[in-house]
């Protein structure tokens, strides 16, 4: 039996989430493919419990009762003290200062899976240096969930592109939030405003909706893509149409934000009354591979295009290469949710213990 050892950052809707699907399928990979996924670690950001298993039922109740402030070091010490084998490094947050810590955790014998972008999204010194780490080190780092939350899409672009093909554009919708706000906001008599709330109370939006209003969360998207196909691109290197509004940026906090949304009525709803007959509004991501251009951009789509015809939180991606002509390769399916996420993770989680 090969014993992981999973040690997860972050324990909001995706990280206890995914505690929660390790604890109920934990039998079936014993059985199955004989591994023992053991959480001997639990962390949000200012805290963490260490306990022998973390995975059952009583675990939030634990982490309240006996979690403790820690440094990274406690936890690379505590790690180093059990002798452990396999370590896997779970981060399920959005932290900048998470991401900072990769290098840290690779020198000193973890793999990691993250949902996180900021890692693979930071100026290209960072980003390379991480990846001359991992092969000094012979460690692993899967981000599957960093584009596409449970869809196969870094995969599928790796293949192709390791393949010989060439990959000459990538263009969808790339957010399954914003996929969700225009699809219902294009087709119901509803307002911007109410869309944007309901969204946050499914929990698909960040909590601060002008993270994916702004564009930030689908360019960081494009550029993971981008880096995927050996294009040497930074952030700023991306044309970002952010969806908020001017007024509603810079110092205003996220209370007078929510207070204020019905700003965003009016002019969404000039716009929606310009459209074509038959068409919707789509907010897209476009990477165009020979030029070099990566877009971000409020579109608009004829219904029956295959973006057009989206429902629901789904994102959808089509890829152009060479191989397959004027026709793309396209993926779709849910693209936002705590329970697809965490699956995605959960997979990483497999693939690194089967190499392991």
């Amino acid at each position: 039996m090969k014993r992981i050892h999973i040690i997860i950052f972050g324990i909001g809707n995706v990280g206890s989430t995914l505690i929660g699907q390790i604890y109920k399928a934990k039998s079936k990979f014993s059985k199955a493919k004989n591994l023992d996924l053991n959480v001997p670690i639990v962390a949000n950001s200012k805290l963490v419990l260490f306990s022998e298993n973390t995975t059952g039922n009583t675990w939030k109740s634990d982490f309240s009762k006996f979690a403790v402030p820690y440094k990274m070091d406690d936890i690379i010490s505590y790690v180093k003290s059990k002798n452990y084998d396999h370590v896997i490094a779970i981060d399920a947050t959005a932290s900048h200062d998470m991401a900072q810590h990769y290098t840290a955790l690779i020198k000193n014998g973890f793999h990691i899976v993250s949902a996180n972008k900021i890692a693979n999204t930071l100026p290209l010194g960072f980003y390379n240096d991480l990846r001359e780490n991992l092969k000094l080190h012979n460690r692993q780092f899967l981000y599957e969930t960093n584009v596409g939350a449970g869809l196969p899409i870094i995969e599928t672009i790796k293949d192709i592109h390791n393949s010989g093909d060439t990959i000459r554009k990538i263009r969808g919708v790339f957010s399954g939030s914003l996929s969700y706000v225009f699809n219902t906001f294009s087709l119901e008599n509803k307002s911007f405003s109410s869309v944007i709330s309901n969204a946050g109370r499914l929990g698909l939006t960040e909590p601060d909706a002008r993270e994916d209003l702004s564009g930030n969360d689908v360019a960081r998207k494009l550029l993971i893509l981008a880096r995927e196909l050996d294009l040497n691109v930074e952030f700023q290197n991306v044309n970002i149409e952010s969806l908020v509004p001017k007024q509603l940026n810079g110092k205003t906090t996220l209370k007078q934000f929510n207070a204020r949304l019905k700003e965003l009525d009016a002019p969404f709803e000039a716009l929606k009354l310009k459209l074509p007959k038959g068409n919707v509004l789509r907010y897209v991501g476009e990477l165009d591979v020979e030029n070099k251009t990566l877009e971000v951009k409020l579109v608009s789509e004829a219904n029956t295009s295959t973006l057009g015809q989206l429902k629901g939180s789904d994102s959808i991606f089509e890829i152009f290469t060479d191989s397959y002509g004027d026709e793309p390769l396209t993926i779709q399916g849910a693209g936002a949710g705590k329970e697809v996420t965490a699956r995605g993770l959960l997979s990483d989680i497999v693939k690194v213990s089967n190499k392991l």
